[in-house]
């Protein structure tokens, strides 16, 4: 049986590594435990162990685990949402990191000003350029950050990645610091403050040093905490 407690605090080991190599302070990054196919005992079992964000990829899997749990946490959306989901997601989640376009933005808008709520989102840029990953190109993330600040039941707190999944590190590494630029690129052009600009979420299992070599202050990491999925 996998030792989340122990895993967690090997993660906050690595990750403390990782951070003193890149001078920068462990403490600014936020380590989010991604609880796909995970049993509500184990969501319960990363939060005991002082890993206090929690991210889903799918609405239906947190809809059956979050009642179940009893630990607080922050619940965050990792995964692709579709326009028809969400309504659920403002009801679930404390940020959605996946706002992969305008019309995405826009229900999430429009619901959360219905539950009365303002809603912490990142945009999803695709920064490696495969089809298969979702994310809104780099060329557009400066116009869709434009249209999503003037949404008032929205807040744009970041920005999140996928690492490419290819060998090749120096390509790996240049997806996250294309996300870097793209972040301080928004700040040059005031499309948003600073302050509010606060999370580069980049960096999994296999590449989250890599990650925060590149800046990350937010990864997200399943396997390395739970073990190899059955």
């Amino acid at each position: 049986m996998v030792d989340v407690h122990e895993n967690c605090k090997i993660v906050r080991d690595r990750v403390a590594r990782a951070a003193a190599k890149a001078g920068r302070d462990p403490a600014d990054i936020s380590v989010v435990a991604v609880t796909k196919t995970r049993s509500a005992a184990e969501v319960e079992a990363v939060i005991s162990a002082g890993c206090d964000q929690v991210g889903e990829n799918r609405i239906q899997e947190a809809e059956s685990k979050k009642g179940a749990v009893s630990g607080a946490a922050g619940w965050h959306l990792v995964g692709h949402l579709q326009t028809n989901k969400a309504k659920r997601a403002v009801a679930l989640f404390d940020l959605v990191q996946s706002v992969d376009s305008v019309r995405i933005a826009a229900a999430l808008n429009g619901h959360a000003a219905a539950a009365g709520r303002v809603l912490d989102v990142l945009l999803q840029i695709n920064t490696s350029g495969a089809a298969q990953q979702s994310g809104i190109s780099p060329e557009e993330a400066d116009s869709v950050a434009g249209e999503v600040r003037e949404m008032s039941h929205l807040r744009l707190r970041g920005l999140m990645t996928i690492g490419a999944f290819v060998e090749d590190e120096s390509v790996v590494r240049g997806g996250f610091a294309r996300l870097r630029s793209l972040r301080d690129e928004l700040i040059a052009a005031d499309r948003v403050a600073a302050p509010e600009l606060q999370y580069l979420s980049m960096g999994m299992s296999g590449d989250f040093e890599l990650a925060i070599d590149e800046g990350s202050n937010m990864v997200r990491l399943g396997t390395t905490i739970f073990g190899p999925r059955t």
